[in-house]
């Protein structure tokens, strides 16, 4: 998804920071665990509420919690488990960028998203499809 016609880093700045938040959740998309991308046929898929991410990266690296917040003007999550305590003993939620978790189970309660996920599976069959014909054929003109 390209986000300007301009490779100029300043222009790509400008564009991924004046982008609708309709727009931004394509972009806190995270890798799937190699069970779900066995599973699923794809890499990677946007994160929702009520997903259960492992952090893969930083000072919680290995932290395994339930999604509880995401944060699209940020551009970051809120995970259950990843918290540090304030000086007056509360808890606060630390925010982390959706690329550094890895998706260990999707939250399938939505409808919509189940939907998305059956389309998402049906592309990338048929993109198999079409290359298992295209080099099908190649292999039948050159023999």
């Amino acid at each position: 998804m390209a986000l300007t016609a301009s490779a100029k880093p300043r222009k790509q700045r400008r564009a991924l920071y004046r982008m609708p938040h309709h727009l931004r959740h394509k972009l806190l998309s995270a890798p799937l665990s190699e069970e779900l991308r066995a599973k699923y046929g794809f890499r990677s898929f946007p994160i929702r509420t009520g997903d259960r991410v492992r952090v893969m990266r930083g000072d919680f690296k290995g932290a395994e919690g339930k999604v509880i917040r995401v944060d699209r003007e940020k551009g970051r999550i809120y995970i259950d488990t990843v918290t540090r305590t304030k000086a007056d003993g509360t808890p606060v939620n630390i925010p982390i960028h959706a690329s550094k978790v890895m998706i260990v189970e999707l939250d399938l309660s939505d409808k919509w998203r189940k939907r998305a996920l059956e389309r998402k599976m049906r592309a990338r069959e048929e993109q198999a499809r079409m290359r298992a014909e295209s080099t099908g054929e190649e292999l039948e003109e050159v023999g």
